[in-house]
């Protein structure tokens, strides 16, 4: 509008000699060829007006379109971390009874006719339980130690295993995005490797018929453990599920999809992590795809501004995948339970957990454990020809099986006293055994017993030191197991052995250093370090597993009858430093 007014100012500014000429008796054809030039000049500014008109829209259209795309960019939000991490760690195993020696040391002692007339050909788990154990179970064990020495199966002598240096690299990447108002997805991915590796250095197979390694029960790679051992390169879905929340309008929310159920209180404290990830641990560290139906309370039993949640949830630990109903020899592995925030406001924060696995197998997926009775007979043979992968008594493996169920039911309380972070926690398991596998085996039963339930128990303690006016902050942890203890926690974040799932006790001190890197530029902007130190000191075999009888770590070469699958471990010594960055 300036511009026309301007531009109609600057056509009378011209008209007005032209007016005062005429006045004066200039020339009508003079003031008509002026007229006419004056047209002539604002038919050419309207033109230009025109032109910088469309010039201008189509640079607001422009503007609106990338305001757009600025507006579905801003829908992402992404956030992730790196670390890199070194540690060194020494373990000794104990003397122990191999049960490779051992099944050969019995179809030695069953071909000799001590136990009947018996053949190699009929040397299976059913016979051998039914036939051998009973007899040999009257021998002392002095007199079996004795029996299989002269055979020349003597125990495997005590070792020790170390690994200087172990560089790993970690990284993640965290996204959100809403779909609509109340429907939010949520998401992590994770590549995790070794320096140098592109799959697990500690994960040690069974099917070589000489035993798993140290370390076996720990990294085996099922569902469990993806995106949380180690592996290869590859990113690779850590969490990835959808929130549909404020349903109807009540403080319901309904969960699907890959669980935050990793990392979670009270982990978080030694990680070096300000706040609380995801669901909290207890002894539940395990990724694992389901639901989950929530309700929000700002009060509880009467009392206000008590604030918490409560969670039902269900999950698939294992699909079994088509089968005829006459061939089906397991079931699915499902989890279902409760996940209680009792109270959860500022730093104090209330918990309890419970929940059952059911149907739990013996052998995990993507996971192979020999048969040793099956290879004894091989060995015998020195021949394939007992060899028949078609035929599930001579493949050389331990078949899948369901065994039973398992329940778990933990608490932990969290809180801080001035610059004192605290925890306590505690945790009851128990096994509801309900079957055997086709080397008898059964939930924490050796082949030779019939399945019985056990309990087992856990507790956790620690705290950590935040030093005021200085970037330090210094914990430590204490947890013991008892011996029929089973924790669902191969999502640990330990290198090598869950301390959470420890029979005996793990004792850990650390030290954390913000980085004097300057302002962080993002909420998410955090650099620190970490070193630490953890000593386990193990009084069970059979840590973080549910399949066979514990067995006390001092008496395993006291008996052949103590034979162990994989190597066990009697103590091991472990050093960490992290560098580690989020933004």
């Amino acid at each position: 509008m300036l511009k026309k007014i301007s531009v109609l100012a600057l056509a009378g500014m011209l008209a007005l000699p032209a007016v005062a000429a005429a006045g004066a008796g200039g020339a009508a054809s003079s003031l008509d060829a002026q007229i006419a030039d004056l047209t002539k000049q604002l038919e050419a500014l309207k033109a230009q007006m025109g032109q910088m008109k469309k010039a201008q829209d189509e640079k607001l259209s422009s503007f609106d379109e990338r305001a757009e795309a600025w507006d579905l960019a801003s829908r992402i939000q992404l956030s992730g971390d790196f670390r890199s991490r070194l540690d060194s760690v020494t373990a000794d195993t104990p003397t122990y009874y191999s049960a490779m020696d051992v099944a050969d040391g019995m179809l030695t002692m069953w071909k000799s006719g001590m136990f009947g007339a018996q053949t190699n050909t009929t040397f299976t788990a059913a016979n051998v339980h039914n036939v051998m154990l009973p007899a040999m179970s009257g021998m002392p064990a002095a007199a079996r130690v004795a029996a299989f020495a002269g055979m020349g199966y003597t125990p495997s002598p005590a070792q020790e295993f170390d690994n200087d240096t172990v560089w790993t690299n970690r990284f993640r990447m965290n996204i959100r995005a809403k779909a609509t108002e109340n429907v939010e997805f949520k998401g992590r991915l994770a590549m995790y490797k070794e320096w140098g590796m592109q799959n697990n250095s500690s994960d040690s197979s069974f099917m070589n018929g000489m035993g798993g390694g140290p370390f076996m029960l720990s990294s085996l790679g099922f569902d469990g453990t993806s995106s949380r051992q180690t592996s290869n390169n590859n990113l690779v879905v850590d969490r990835a599920f959808v929130n549909w929340n404020n349903i109807g309008g009540s403080p319901v929310w309904f969960s699907i999809g890959r669980r935050p159920t990793s990392d979670g209180p009270p982990n978080h404290l030694r990680m070096g992590l300000d706040e609380r990830q995801a669901t909290p641990t207890a002894v539940m560290d395990y990724p694992f795809d389901g639901i989950s139906v929530g309700y929000a309370y700002n009060s509880l039993f009467g009392l206000t501004d008590a604030p918490g949640r409560v969670r039902v949830c269900y999950g698939r630990g294992f699909e079994a995948g088509p089968d005829s109903d006459q061939n089906k020899t397991i079931n699915d592995v499902d989890f279902i339970g409760v996940s209680w925030d009792i109270y959860k406001k500022g730093n104090r924060f209330a918990y309890l957990q419970s929940f059952a696995a059911m149907n739990m197998f013996n052998v995990p997926d993507n996971v192979t454990f020999g048969n040793p009775l099956e290879f004894a007979r091989w060995h015998a043979e020195n021949t394939l020809n007992l060899y028949d992968p078609t035929d599930p008594n001579q493949d050389l493996i331990l078949n899948r099986a369901n065994l039973g169920n398992i329940y778990h039911t933990s608490g932990v309380y969290m809180d801080k006293y001035q610059n004192l972070n605290y925890f306590l926690a505690a945790a009851w398991s128990r096994t509801d055994a309900q079957g055997v596998d086709e080397m008898g085996t059964s939930l924490l039963g050796s082949w030779w017993d019939n399945p019985t339930d056990k309990d087992g128990y856990m507790f956790h303690v620690g705290a950590r030191y935040d030093i005021p006016n200085m970037p330090l902050k210094l914990g430590a942890e204490f947890n013991h197991g008892t011996k029929n203890w089973i924790a669902f926690t191969p999502g640990h974040d330990d290198m090598f052995q869950s301390k959470l799932a420890t029979r005996g006790n793990v004792y850990e001190v650390y030290g954390l250093w913000d980085i004097p890197a300057g302002e962080a530029v993002s909420k998410f902007g955090k650099a620190f370090m970490r070193l630490g130190y953890q000593h386990y000191d193990y009084e069970y075999t059979g840590s973080g597993f549910w399949l066979g009888e514990p067995k006390d770590v001092d008496e395993l070469a006291n008996d052949p009858m103590n034979a162990q699958f994989y190597t066990p471990i009697k103590d091991m010594d472990q050093v960490y430093v992290t560098f580690e960055a989020a933004f």
